[in-house]
């Protein structure tokens, strides 16, 4: 999907205080720029921030960090989360995924959510899914014990290829639905944009949840 180039974008990003701009210099040192203690959970691909927008609201006991590489994306979160000056436990990176480990300190993630990932459809570009196994060995060298990833799609091939990996990497498959919105999981589930568009237009969204071993 090509993305529309939004002018000045970088230049705004780069100027937005709810950015951060050298993300590498904060590895193990997170918890200063919340100033507090509490888990911090990121959202990789986070697009236009509703999903981690609305986290932040319902969890103000938690830290989140929204990840992001497209400026034309991120600064549409930055819109939103202008509006809410208030909230404190909120901000945003521009980068690409595979340096998450040059970001973030072992054990220092609380948990992991990928929402709609790029399905990377050719199968040489498969390292690149946020959730094979490559990915899934970046995560766990950050996340906190107990920690985990929920990853969310609408696409099948995506999803049977995500349960392979989880699998091949060793890690455990705490559960899993091909039909998030009819499923006991529900309860609770915070939407997406994506995940709107998708599930009015009749796609069945799937879901699972996987914790390093």
């Amino acid at each position: 999907m090509r993305l529309k180039n939004v002018p000045g974008s970088r230049e705004a990003i780069a100027e937005s205080e709810f950015t951060i701009k050298n993300p590498e210099e904060l590895k193990g040192k997170w918890h200063e720029i919340f100033g507090n203690d509490n888990p911090i959970h990121i959202e990789i691909g986070m697009g236009k921030g509703a999903f981690i927008m609305e986290m932040a609201r319902r969890n103000p006991n938690i830290n989140y960090i929204g990840i992001e590489k497209y400026s034309s994306v991120l600064i549409r979160a930055i819109e939103k989360r202008v509006q809410e000056p208030l909230m404190k436990n909120l901000f945003f990176i521009r980068m690409e995924a595979e340096y998450i480990g040059d970001v973030f300190d072992k054990g220092e993630v609380g948990y992991i959510y990928l929402n709609f990932s790029d399905p990377w459809p050719k199968d040489r570009h498969a390292k690149r899914r946020l959730t094979s196994r490559q990915f899934l060995e970046r995560y766990k060298g950050i996340l906190a014990e107990g920690g985990g990833v929920t990853f969310k799609t609408d696409n099948v091939s995506l999803f049977d290829f995500s349960l392979e990996e989880v699998e091949a990497a060793g890690w455990k498959l705490q559960n899993y639905t091909r039909d998030l919105h009819n499923s006991e999981y529900n309860e609770g589930n915070v939407m997406t944009e994506y995940e709107k568009k998708f599930s009015e237009m009749g796609n069945p969204i799937c879901r699972l949840v996987t914790t390093p071993v």
